[in-house]
């Protein structure tokens, strides 16, 4: 390995983008940063720099500890990285997730009849008692 490596590159091998295309493509999209600069695809990493990557909602941190061009096995990357991410972006992280749409579990589908019509007495139900507060006789 040597010591220095293409930012696309290093971000393929060591797992963080499922393609080198996608990487660089992040690169160019300025998701991507080195200490406090963007990096395009080509840029060069060391050893001991710090990489950023802007995965919605958070942005990862990372210390390169190894530089690398070809993909190495999963169980390889803790000797080429480490994650340096702080605890406050794993909050955030998970705030976004309870945050999203709570009363259906995730891949259950569509509501089944039954449900749909539970769903449409209810909701027909709220919208009348608004209208039973309104006296229409004033009218």
């Amino acid at each position: 390995m040597s010591d220095q490596a293409r930012i696309d590159k290093w971000l393929w091998a060591v797992r963080i983008y499922k393609t080198r295309s996608i990487a660089a493509e992040a690169c160019k999209k300025g998701h991507i940063s080195i200490g406090d600069r963007t990096a395009k695809p080509a840029h060069n990493i060391r050893v001991g720099d710090i990489v950023n990557v802007k995965k919605a909602p958070i942005t990862y941190s990372f210390r390169v500890l190894k530089c690398a061009e070809s993909r190495v096995g999963a169980k390889l990357v803790p000797e080429l990285m480490e994650n340096i991410t702080s605890q406050e972006q794993y909050e955030i992280l998970e705030m976004s997730k309870i945050s999203g749409f709570i009363d259906r579990q995730r891949g259950t589908g569509r509501p089944t009849k039954k449900e749909r019509r539970d769903l449409d007495f209810f909701v027909e139900e709220s919208y009348n008692d608004e209208f039973d507060e309104f006296d229409f006789d004033e009218l």
